[in-house]
C-alpha cells in the first residue's frame, strides 16, 4: 500500500511541475511585456512634455494666425461633408424613386403604399362630409 500512495504522489508531483513552470513562464512573459509597456509609456510621455514645451511658444507668437485658419478649415471641412452627406442621401433618394417609379419594390414600398391609401380614404371621407354639409347648408337656406 506504501508503494502505491509512493507512486501516486510521484504523479502528483510530475504532474505539478509542468504546470510549475508553466506559470512561472506566464509571469515572467507578462512581467516582461508589462514593464517594457511601461517604460515606452514614460518615454512617450516625456517627448510629449518636451514637445510642449519646446512648440508652446511658436503656438503663442502665431496663435493670431492659427486659430482663424485652424477655424476656416473646420467650416471648410464641414462644408464639404454635409455637402457630401446631401448629395449622397439625394442618389439614394432619386435611385430609391427610380425603382419604385419602375416597380422594381423597393425597400419601405409597402408603408408608402398604405401611407398613400390612408390619405385617400381620410380626402374621400372629408369630401362626402363636406358634400353632406353643403347639401344640409343649401336646405337649411332654401326654407329661409
Amino acid at each position: 500500500m506504501a508503494h502505491i500512495q509512493s507512486r501516486y504522489e510521484q504523479q502528483q508531483m510530475q504532474q505539478h511541475k509542468p504546470q510549475l513552470s508553466h506559470q512561472v513562464a506566464k509571469t515572467t512573459t507578462a512581467v516582461t511585456l508589462g514593464g517594457s509597456l511601461m517604460v515606452l509609456s514614460g518615454l512617450t510621455l516625456a517627448a510629449t512634455v518636451i514637445g510642449l514645451v519646446l512648440v508652446t511658444p511658436l503656438l503663442v507668437i502665431f496663435s493670431p494666425v492659427l486659430v482663424p485658419a485652424a477655424i476656416t478649415l473646420f467650416l471648410i471641412l464641414a462644408g464639404f461633408v454635409t455637402s457630401g452627406g446631401f448629395g449622397a442621401t439625394a442618389s439614394f433618394v432619386f435611385y430609391w424613386m427610380y425603382r419604385y417609379a419602375t416597380g422594381k419594390h423597393p425597400i419601405g414600398a409597402d408603408q408608402l403604399d398604405r401611407a398613400r391609401e390612408k390619405i385617400a380614404h381620410a380626402a374621400h371621407d372629408v369630401k362626402e362630409k363636406a358634400e353632406q354639409f353643403g347639401q344640409q347648408h343649401t336646405k337649411g337656406n332654401q326654407g329661409t
